[in-house]
Order: structure tokens, then C-alpha cells, then sequence
């Protein structure tokens, strides 16, 4: 017979770190991910911190072939609000038979810990596929793999605006300042995917607007619609 994998959710922000763990996660088969789990800021529609739209989420978690799982958090969010949030869909997904959440963290201390503590006893075990991985090593190893992303935000302590926006690539990689982490861990930037070894397709993203608030740089990344860009494609040329 058989043995059936345990059922995982992926802690999934939009980026580049959640994918690849996801990917890494698949390759090795060790657990059955049956979901992504995404806190949204039901103030904007967006994902919390990265500033992606809901419908950007929607159509990655399509392309990943995983429903979603939303937690949604007011702005701004005060902690306790949170983690009574968070503590309710970790109710759930102990419900539903889950028993492991995946996380994309790689070396901050302090994040794992919490995730531990707050998940210790619950039923649900986290788990880090990518933890410890010396990050410009890992960054070509994504970039390699095929996964395109762009950064959604930036950290304008940190990082110019003009970083907004800029594909993760090794062009970035090569112009990113001293002292900026390659796979932006200290949270210098966050990024958006949008295709690579976990999608079935690529999803049709165009840059969009550029704002700065409350001391982050937000790149809008925009669906297209896609019968529009295809019948765009056919036309005449503009005379």
C-alpha cells in the first residue's frame, strides 16, 4: 500500500523565497502541499507587506495548482489581531488534516523562533526547506531555475525607489548596494513572482504605477488581460 504523504500548507507571501521553497518542497516529495496561505490587508486587497494584488495572488496560486488560503488582517494591524487571525487558520488546517506549514525564512533567528512558539502544541509542525542557505549562492540558484520575479517593494531606508519595480535577476544581484542581502532577508526588498519551475504558465504582468508610503517604494504589478494583449498582438500596426 501506498503510504500517504503528510498534508502541508506553504506559508506563501507572493515572492521569491515562499516559490522556491515550494519548489524545492516538490522535488523531494516528502509532503502533499494541499494549499497556500496568504495574510491580505483588507484595507487595500493586497498581500501584506509585498502590496500584491489579490488578483495576482489569485492567478499564482492557479498557476501552482494550490487553493488558497486567505487570512485576512485590517491596516494597520495591531499583533494581537494577527496572531488571533493566524491562530484561527491554524485551527482549520489542523481540522482539515494538516500537518505541517512550510516557511521560505533563511536565517533570521528571531522569525523562526516565533513561528515555532506560536505553532508549538497546535498540531501543526513548521518546516524550512530553505534555512541556512548562503543567500547570493541561493539567489543564482533561483534565478537559474527559471523563476522570474520582479520587486513589488522596497525599503526606501535601503534601497532607492527606482529598485521598485526592477527584475530579480543577476543585473540586480550585481547593482544592489554593500551590505543589501542578495535574497533581501533583512528586508530590504520584496518581490512578486511570476513564473517559474512551480507554475504551469507564466502570468501576464505589466509594471504599473510607482508610490512611495509610509518610508516603502510599491511597484503596482498588473494582470493583463490576456485576449486583449493577444488580439493586440494580431492587429495592423498603428498607422
Amino acid at each position: 500500500m501506498k503510504q500517504l504523504r503528510p498534508k502541508a500548507l506553504i506559508s506563501w507571501s507572493s515572492g521569491k523565497d515562499s516559490a522556491f521553497a515550494l519548489h524545492e518542497v516538490r522535488r523531494a516529495g516528502e509532503y502533499d502541499v494541499v494549499g497556500a496561505l496568504t495574510t491580505v490587508t483588507e484595507t487595500f486587497e493586497r498581500v501584506s507587506i509585498h502590496g500584491v494584488r489579490k488578483e495576482v495572488l489569485r492567478a499564482q496560486c492557479e498557476a501552482a495548482g494550490l487553493p488558497q488560503v486567505i487570512v485576512p488582517i485590517p491596516y494597520p494591524c495591531p499583533n494581537v489581531i494577527y496572531e488571533a487571525q493566524m491562530g484561527e487558520a491554524v485551527a482549520r488546517a489542523v481540522q482539515a488534516g494538516i500537518t505541517h506549514i512550510i516557511f521560505g525564512d533563511l536565517f533570521l533567528e528571531d522569525i523562526r523562533a516565533y513561528r515555532e512558539q506560536k505553532l508549538a502544541g497546535t498540531g501543526i509542525t513548521p518546516v524550512f526547506p530553505i534555512w541556512g542557505r548562503p543567500t547570493l549562492p541561493l539567489a543564482h540558484a533561483m534565478i537559474s531555475s527559471g523563476m522570474e520575479a520582479y520587486l513589488a517593494t522596497v525599503d526606501l531606508k535601503k534601497l532607492p525607489a527606482e529598485f521598485a519595480g526592477r527584475k530579480f535577476d543577476k543585473q540586480l544581484l550585481a547593482d544592489l548596494p554593500d551590505g543589501i542581502d542578495p535574497c533581501g532577508e533583512n528586508g530590504e526588498f520584496h518581490t512578486c513572482v511570476v513564473a517559474g519551475p512551480i507554475f504551469s504558465r507564466r502570468l501576464p504582468i505589466v509594471l504599473g504605477e510607482r508610490v512611495e508610503r509610509d518610508g516603502y517604494g510599491y511597484c503596482d504589478l498588473v494582470m493583463v488581460d490576456e485576449t486583449f494583449s493577444a488580439a493586440r498582438r494580431r492587429a495592423p500596426a498603428d498607422r
